[in-house]
């Protein structure tokens, strides 16, 4: 299950200054232009994430979690995958997404995931010098995959994505692409989700290990798929810990 449709993003525990935020039309390296939602933080340089969705595309939730990271100081985009199939415009509720992730492919994915990192490090980004992705479920699978893409990221972020589960036909799982990974690693899982078991994290845990690749891979006992949501307040505390694990991995310390 992804985030519900009136799910948003929780606060972060610091938060800064003016943030200019706005939608533009980025051109992946096939020419396909794709939307994003970019905000900025208030001072350039510093951090920037790339914010992959889940299922549903660039849906209100991360367009509003770009502008939470923009005021906790992370220069953020948050992207679509969908453009080859569906167009770069706007879309409403009703968009039938589950007719378009199927027709996904890892090689363009990565095409849109290298032109939002590049947008990030211009000024007009925020003129990020260090660049993470960031996804959810499906986005937090892309996320992992894309540690081994050659984007010279400084580290890739996943919320509760899958790991050994096969999608793309003929494509390696995240533990089985483990070994090319060449960026640290952060995981955030819920302990209490059917969808990534405990053994696919140890699993993913073992093979990053025997990569020597650097990594972090956190459970929350009791949390649900999809627990990152300030509208769901018995995961509060959860949520809380995740946000200052993002910011730790990518260099703004928050204490606590």
């Amino acid at each position: 299950m992804c985030h519900p449709v009136d799910a948003r993003a929780p606060l972060p525990p610091i938060r800064g200054g003016a943030v200019d935020a706005r939608d533009l039309v980025l051109t992946s390296a096939d020419g396909t232009q794709f939307a994003a939602h970019l905000a900025r933080a208030a001072s350039p340089g510093g951090p920037g994430i790339a914010v992959i969705p889940d299922v549903r595309g660039l849906h209100p939730f991360y367009e509003d979690l770009a502008h939470r990271l923009a005021e906790a100081g992370v220069h953020a985009v948050a992207v679509d995958l969908y453009a080859r199939t569906a167009g770069p415009g706007q879309r409403g509720e009703d968009f039938e997404y589950r007719l378009h992730v199927p027709q996904t492919d890892p090689r363009t994915i990565a095409f849109d995931m290298a032109a939002a990192a590049d947008a990030l490090r211009q000024p007009e980004g925020g003129s990020a010098d260090r660049v993470y992705a960031m996804g959810f479920c499906f986005g937090g699978r892309v996320s992992f995959m894309q540690a081994a893409e050659g984007h010279s990221l400084a580290g890739v972020i996943g919320f509760y994505g899958p790991l050994a589960t096969p999608f793309w036909p003929g494509q390696p799982t995240p533990v089985e692409l483990a070994p090319a990974f060449t960026s640290p690693v952060l995981g955030l899982f819920g302990g209490a989700d059917p969808s990534i078991p405990a053994e696919s994290i140890a699993a993913f845990d073992a093979a990053l290990e025997a990569a020597g690749v650097e990594h972090r891979l956190v459970t929350y006992p009791g949390a649900p798929h999809s627990f990152f949501d300030r509208t769901a307040a018995e995961h509060a505390e959860a949520a809380a810990d995740a946000w200052r694990q993002v910011l730790d991995f990518v260099g703004i310390p928050v204490g606590g």
